[in-house]
């Protein structure tokens, strides 16, 4: 039987929020735990920049990812490429994004798909994810894509092929459904952010806008 002593303790304790340790208590513990985690894994990734930061319980092909400075990456994240990932600086990755950088062989005849180790030289490409790029929740990213700096790939696209440089793609497969600047914003972005011989030109813009939007 439940005294009343003991219901005045617990309103107290509820009036001073201490039915909340236990759990931040945990949270506090588990995330030490990730960081820890995090320090032992991270020489296993062909390279990896400061302040990077990831889920030690998620999925990477660890050897064949080149990751730079300043990257989030959301939980669920299932990154493989055998032939090589490539991620840049200041990029974001929303929760359960997918990069497949490979393919299953197909095409022999008289041998069950699961059984066939063989690979085709298109079958496995390399993935490019260059600087300032924020890939949203649930997008799929496939082989041989280059997504180009400071584009925005929407929540649940699937990427099949290269994005242009400050384009908003999404759907499925995505298409550049608008751009993030006018041509002279760009510039003037590009000029505060990079030094003269890393700044994309107008050609260059113009160029990749004019492939990226067919």
């Amino acid at each position: 039987m439940i005294r009343a002593q003991d219901i005045t303790f617990i309103r107290r304790c509820r009036a001073m929020r201490l039915d909340r340790f236990p759990g931040r208590t945990w949270l506090l513990v588990a995330g030490g735990f990730r960081r820890l985690l995090r320090l032992f894994i991270r020489p296993l990734f062909a390279a990896c920049g400061r302040n990077v930061k990831f889920n030690p319980f998620d999925k990477f092909t660890y050897g064949t990812i080149k990751i730079g400075d300043n990257v989030y990456i959301g939980q669920g994240a299932c990154f493989s490429a055998s032939k090589g990932l490539k991620i840049g600086s200041k990029v974001m990755f929303g929760p359960n994004v997918i990069i497949r950088g490979g393919n299953h062989n197909t095409t022999v005849l008289g041998r069950y798909m699961f059984d066939v180790h063989e690979k085709k030289p298109e079958d496995d490409q390399p993935v490019i994810i260059e600087d300032d790029v924020w890939v949203g929740a649930g997008a799929i990213i496939l082989m041989g894509v280059t997504i180009s700096r400071g584009a925005i790939i929407g929540a649940g696209a699937i990427v099949t092929r290269d994005v242009a440089p400050y384009s908003v793609v999404a759907g499925i497969p995505a298409r550049v459904i608008r751009l993030r600047w006018s041509e002279e914003e760009i510039i003037k972005h590009e000029n505060s952010l990079y030094p003269a011989d890393k700044r994309l030109s107008e050609k260059e813009l113009r160029h990749d806008r004019e492939n990226g939007s067919k």
